[in-house]
């Protein structure tokens, strides 16, 4: 075997590996969007990427060595890898497969996540398996020393997929991009093994992925302004031009409306009650974890306001297509995680809002009781946390009871709940409305009125 032949099986071998762990890594980012990003989400892509890699091995070990016939056999593998990687990440194709799975009552998160991991993941990663189970086979048919080779070039791949497309590609380019350059590596690898110079047919997948995934496509059909290793932002105008709405991963994040009836009752509720109100006398210190589109105290230029947040594009975009003007000299905002801010810092505030839920599965490290007390080591004494909790007031679904008992077993007294919204009790119509809980940090003994002890009339 001539070395041509080895350089061409090992980047075979390589082309794989990052291509498969790169479409990987997109498809979890792209799926958070839609369906979040739990552990039990991860596994499920995992475990189907896992399980069809190892029938590409056996496959692969089976099939015959021609070195013609492998020649064409990842070739065509290549081209169909470019294919999936398109349908299985592009966000415009994704959009419409989920809202098909809706129409067709498909609501559960994990069974969307396994009829998409099944459909779109599979195959490429079976191509991944095949492609190196038969280089590794024709390259130790003629050299039993090259076993080491192809692990090494086989993680070498994987690896570089993994770090490139999350911590090159996705910041500067941006998902969509990274798709783009994903659909290149494997048009690359098809063209190493075409007996034909095809630019045509090659430029047509190309041009495709381009199309589906060009900035301008994406905001002008979906306003995402954004769409990076961390948020997919898009900022639309809604209710017929009086309203703008900033999503953030395909839930509503901020808005704005001239139409006071129009924006979300719970930050409606929260300016009213909590920051308006604050004293005139002295600056407050309010903390924001979730900053979403800075609106929360938009109006305020006399306290002072943290924002914390994981994204740090989130400024920029809501101070140029959202807000329409910069933040206040009074207002910082942090790049950090909420967990990673409250762990780090030490300062203590008169006002916490708890803003980073959402209809959607909330982040798992946010919903701890280890993190509610955190936040609650973080408060002045007479001080406030306000948390908007998406949640069913009926209390008729496990997540509802059980972030309640978490909440009610860090803030064990002072703590109000209240249902932003008019329902029926009596029917649970699995509908998720604002819960905002509330607590003060103020002193309480703990005593309860009985028949034996009862100091009502004192206390009133």
């Amino acid at each position: 075997m001539n070395k041509k032949i080895k350089i061409l099986m090992l980047s075979a071998i390589f082309i794989g590996g990052f291509a498969s762990l790169a479409t990987e890594l997109i498809a979890l980012r792209q799926l958070s969007t839609f369906v979040g990003s739990t552990t039990a989400i991860t596994s499920i892509i995992i475990g189907v990427i896992m399980l069809f890699m190892s029938v590409g091995y056996y496959k692969g070990s089976t099939a015959s060595l021609s070195q013609t016939r492998l020649r064409n056999t990842i070739y065509k593998s290549f081209i169909r890898l470019s294919w999936l990687v398109i349908l299985s990440s592009s966000f415009v194709l994704l959009a419409a497969y989920f809202t098909g799975l809706y129409m067709l009552g498909i609501n559960n998160s994990l069974l969307k996540t396994t009829i998409y991991s099944l459909i779109f993941l599979s195959y490429p990663s079976y191509v991944f398996g095949l492609v190196t189970s038969l280089a590794s086979r024709l390259l130790h048919k003629y050299n039993r020393n090259y076993t080491g080779k192809v692990m090494a070039v086989d993680t070498i791949g994987s690896v570089l997929g993994s770090l490139v497309s999350t911590l090159v590609f996705m910041p500067l380019l941006g998902v969509n991009y990274t798709i783009v350059c994903v659909v290149i590596l494997c048009l690359v690898g098809a063209a190493l093994f075409s007996k034909r110079f095809l630019p045509f047919r090659w430029a047509m997948i190309l041009l495709m992925a381009i199309i589906l995934n060009h900035g301008f496509i994406l905001e002008k059909i979906f306003g995402v302004v954004e769409n990076n290793a961390v948020s997919t932002i898009a900022i639309l105008n809604i209710d017929k031009g009086k309203s703008k709405l900033m999503t953030i991963n395909d839930t509503f994040a901020s808005k704005l409306s001239t139409d006071k009836n129009l924006l979300f009752e719970y930050a409606v509720y929260i300016d009213e009650n909590f920051i308006n109100t604050l004293p005139k006398d002295k600056k407050s210190k309010i903390l924001i974890l979730g900053a979403g589109g800075f609106t929360m105290g938009k109006d305020d230029d006399f306290n002072d306001y943290t924002y914390v947040d994981i994204d740090k594009s989130l400024k920029k975009h809501a101070e140029e297509k959202f807000l329409g003007k910069k933040l206040g000299a009074n207002k910082k905002f942090v790049v950090n995680d909420a967990n990673q801010f409250l762990n780090e810092n030490k300062e203590k505030y008169d006002l916490i809002v708890l803003d980073s839920y959402s209809a959607q599965t909330p982040p798992l490290s946010l919903v701890t009781a280890e993190y509610f007390q955190r936040v609650k080591n973080h408060v002045k004494d007479g001080g406030i946390v306000a948390m908007n909790i998406a949640a069913q007031p009926d209390f008729s679904d496990n997540y509802s009871t059980h972030i309640d008992n978490t909440l009610r077993s860090v803030f064990t007294h002072n703590l109000h709940s209240q249902v932003l919204k008019s329902y029926n009790p009596w029917i649970s119509d699995k509908e998720e409305v604002s819960i905002l809980y509330t607590w003060f940090n103020r002193p309480n003994s703990g005593e309860i009125y009985t028949n034996n002890k009862n100091r009502l009339s004192l206390d009133r």
